[in-house]
């Protein structure tokens, strides 16, 4: 794994970790997102994490990292977006996420990897109720029938109030992720009470 960094020349408050789609297979990336960011004074590190074949904790282990390196670099608020499977990455941060361990060792696991906020474009959300996707499939691999890891990977099961707010977006007419994957994640943040 590692962190492209696409800083502004300025002094930013406001950093976010980009995560690529690709269904776990590939990661397919825009810079154009991360220069968009730039022009409203945003940071924006670009993540490339692992990817199929791997332990299906590594891109989850990879963006909960990449979101203390980029908070220990002194931002007021780091938050994560996704693309399609990256968007599932964000929503999987979002709601997976430790606080800061201030007895570590490495200064870097001192710093929370709770996002500020996340991002989700177009995102799958749901294992459990779409199981045969194929992003379900290149991260699950031999366990995508096992029920404790497709809910884990659902991150409409997995919302609470600590969940941070979002912005989820998605077209209804996509022939790759049905639209219904974001409604499942809108409908479990308000039913939380968080901001989306």
């Amino acid at each position: 794994p590692s962190l492209v960094g696409y800083e502004r020349k300025e002094e930013g408050r406001i950093a976010v970790v980009v995560c690529p789609g690709g269904a776990y297979a590939a990661l397919i990336g825009s810079r154009s997102t991360v220069r968009r960011l730039n022009r409203k004074g945003i940071a924006a590190y670009m993540l490339n994490y692992r990817i199929a074949p791997c332990n299906m904790l590594a891109p989850l282990t990879d963006a909960q990292r990449a979101i203390r390196v980029v908070r220990a670099m002194g931002y007021d608020y780091v938050g994560i977006l996704g693309f399609s499977a990256g968007g599932h990455l964000a929503c999987t941060a979002a709601t997976h996420w430790a606080e800061e361990d201030p007895e570590a060792e490495d200064p870097t696991d001192r710093q929370s990897c709770r996002p500020d906020f996340f991002v989700a474009c177009y995102p799958v959300v749901s294992f459990w109720k779409y199981p045969k996707q194929r992003s379900t499939k290149n991260l699950l691999g031999s366990y995508i029938d096992d029920e404790y890891w497709r809910k884990f990977f659902s991150a409409d099961l997995n919302v609470t109030a600590d969940t941070p707010p979002g912005y989820i977006w998605h077209c209804a007419g996509d022939q790759v992720v049905s639209s219904q994957q974001s409604i499942l994640m809108a409908r479990a943040m308000d039913k939380a009470g968080v901001t989306y």
